[in-house]
Formats: C-alpha cells, sequence, structure tokens
C-alpha cells in the first residue's frame, strides 16, 4: 500500500551532485545545474562509439572508454546556451591527443546504428573521430551523435565493415530524426537518447555509505554513473527504492524501476595458468581509474539488495538493484525554465510500501 505524504512535511533530501555522460561509458562531468529536456537533461549521452557494425560499445566490452574524459563549454550547461562552429566537445585519453568534436556542425548521416533493443540512425561524427575512437581502442569504430533533426538534407552515410563511411543520396522523408522510447511497461510516453533505458537515475549517499561500511574496500559513486545522486545526511540508506511521486525544484518525477545490475559474468584466464576467475562484469564492477574489472561491489550487493533478499515472493531474475530510475512529468513538453541544481530540495509525496512492491 503507497504511503502519501503532506505537501508541508519538510524535504526528504538535497540534490548535491549532478552527472552528464555526454558520450555513452566514458567519464560524467560533475555541473552545479542541468536542464531537464525531451530526453533527460541536455548532453547526457547524446554521442555513443560504435563498431564497425554500428553496434554501441560501452564499460561491459571496452572498459578502456572509463579512461576517456569529455569536456564541455563552461557556458553548455547555462539555459538558453546554443553552439557555434567555434564550440567543441573535447575528448582526452591516456597516450591520446585531444580529439575536439565541433558542436556546430551538421554531420552525415549514420543507418545501422543499435544500442540494445533499439536500432535507427545516428549523425556520424566524421573521420577525425573514427580515426581516434579506432586507434585508443585498437578495432575499427566510430564515434556518433543522436540523431535529433540536425542532419545534412540529402546526405546519409552507412558504415562498413571496414568502418569506412559509404555516402549515398537519399530522399528528405530519410532525414526525419529519431526517437527512442522508454520501456512502455514502467513510463510510456517518455524518450531517452543514447542511455541504459530510464533519462535519470537517483541515488543518495546514505546508499552509498552504508554499501561502503561493507566493503573492504570503498567506491566511489562513480562505479554507478548516476545522473542525479542526492548526497545528503538525514536520508535513510535505500529509502529512494520506495519513490513514487517526488518534486525537485518545481518539477514533478516519478520513480518508476529499480535500478537492476544484471549479471553477465566475464571469465578471465589467467597467463601461463589453468586457473580460471569468474567476475561480473558491469559498470559497478569497473574501476573507473584504471577501467579494470573485479569482482566487487556485486558480489556483496548480492549478499543483501538481490531480488532474491528484496523481493523473495516475486519472479527471480538473478538482479541485484542499487538506485532509482527516474522519469520528470515535465519534459515531456518542451519550454525555458527547466532547471535543477545542486541545493535543490527533494520532496517525496508518494511511497510504496516495501522494495517488495516497487517496481523492478
Amino acid at each position: 500500500m503507497d504511503r502519501v505524504s503532506s505537501s508541508e512535511e519538510p524535504p526528504t533530501a538535497k540534490i548535491s551532485s549532478i552527472f552528464i555522460y555526454p558520450i555513452k561509458s566514458c567519464r560524467g562531468i560533475s555541473v552545479s545545474q542541468a536542464s531537464i529536456t525531451l530526453t533527460g537533461f541536455r548532453w547526457d549521452r547524446q554521442w555513443l562509439v560504435v563498431n564497425s557494425k554500428g553496434r554501441a560499445y560501452t564499460q561491459r566490452v571496452e572498459p578502456k572508454l572509463a579512461l576517456v574524459e569529455v569536456e564541455l563549454p563552461k557556458d553548455a550547461f547555462t539555459e538558453g546556451w546554443e553552439p557555434t562552429k567555434s564550440s567543441y566537445l573535447v575528448v582526452r585519453a591516456p597516450g591520446m591527443d585531444d580529439l575536439n568534436v565541433c558542436l556546430g556542425k551538421q554531420c552525415a548521416k549514420a543507418d545501422g546504428v543499435s544500442v540494445w533493443e533499439w536500432s535507427g540512425s545516428a549523425l556520424d561524427e566524421g573521420e577525425e573521430a573514427s580515426k581516434w575512437f579506432s586507434t585508443y581502442l585498437g578495432k575499427p569504430s566510430r564515434l556518433v551523435r543522436f540523431n535529433a533533426g540536425n542532419v545534412v538534407p540529402t546526405i546519409s552515410a552507412q558504415l562498413d565493415e571496414k568502418h569506412a563511411l559509404q555516402t549515398l543520396r537519399v530522399s528528405p522523408s530519410a532525414c526525419l530524426s529519431e526517437t527512442r522510447a522508454v520501456d512502455p511497461k514502467f513510463a510510456p510516453g517518455f524518450k531517452v537518447m543514447f542511455s541504459d533505458g530510464f533519462p535519470f537515475l537517483l541515488i543518495s549517499q546514505g546508499s552509498l555509505d552504508a554499501l561502503n561500511e561493507l566493503l573492504k574496500e570503498p567506491v566511489p559513486i562513480n562505479r554507478f554513473r548516476p545522473n542525479c545522486s542526492i548526497l545528503v545526511k538525514g536520508c535513510e540508506p535505500f529509502s529512494e527504492d520506495l519513490w513514487k511521486e517526488l518534486k525537485i525544484n518545481m518539477f514533478k518525477f516519478q520513480g518508476v524501476k529499480l535500478c537492476s545490475r544484471c549479471k553477465a559474468c566475464l571469465v578471465l584466464v589467467f597467463e601461463n595458468t589453468k586457473n580460471t576467475k569468474k567476475f561480473s562484469k558491469i559498470v559497478p564492477t569497473i574501476n573507473q581509474e584504471n577501467g579494470i574489472a573485479g569482482s566487487e561491489p556485486n558480489e556483496t550487493l548480492k549478499e543483501f539488495r538481490s531480488d532474491k533478499v528484496l523481493r523473495p515472493n516475486k519472479k527471480q531474475q538473478g538482479k541485484v538493484y542499487f538506485g532509482q530510475n527516474l522519469v520528470c512529468q515535465e519534459s515531456l513538453t518542451e519550454g525555458n525554465g527547466k532547471t535543477i541544481s545542486v541545493g535543490d530540495c527533494v520532496y517525496v509525496f508518494r511511497k510504496a510500501s516495501s522494495p517488495a512492491e516497487a517496481a523492478a
């Protein structure tokens, strides 16, 4: 049974950090404020690194992406700012020269791009970016931007097996922008760019602290790559599991699904031995400082955050949960003035009665 709170109650928490990840699976940027758009925070997961078949690279298969730093112009997070031909996304990585990606240029359209269940077109950032990521990863790669409408009207580009671009003429109707819907089972009508599934991910500092108390080596919040991280005293650990309706600044958010961390396994074979060891190769197990995968924190999370523990009477899927996926009601419409900032209060108006009753 849901529990409803009065609007006159004090705030449950305050936002202490906001993170934006412009390139999926690369390092994030900590910002003081962020604008809410139709697909989440502006600039979040707008770019994607793909292989020669247009399939997304993520840290699950390319942990080196954890070392790629991204920088946007300081004014990019100011409401109303628009890029010019002298505005750049700057990409850095160990042993590589800086890559400057112009934010104001038009791009050719690359067909056959896919990430998880979605496939469609994206905007190819060109040969320089392709060479940079191909060199860094040691395999054919391209950098593409979500196709939100900034397309050269009559030109399309398709990836081939050798990561070269094949340019062809297309009809104007083929230049329409793309959309990527959130799972309608949990949040019908909402959209994302290249995020895994939902526009916002919220994690409390209390939850991270509770986990770190059980670990031999504490982990930072960047292991979980949240968009919006609430770091505040007074918020009970894992209280966000129950949040169903909340308000940040003047904007209404809904907690739509506990964030699951699947247990896909990587088998590591140690050199000159016959020993093997299995690690859960998902992003929380990858050290964001060196790109090396290990077994924690997922081994510990399985002990007290698995569906077996939290949802014993529900269908078991072998998942662990950490964080709450959110959507924002105001993101369904365009308009200015939709910004949240570090320090904004969080008011929770409706809660699930237990994690077992929360959507997952």
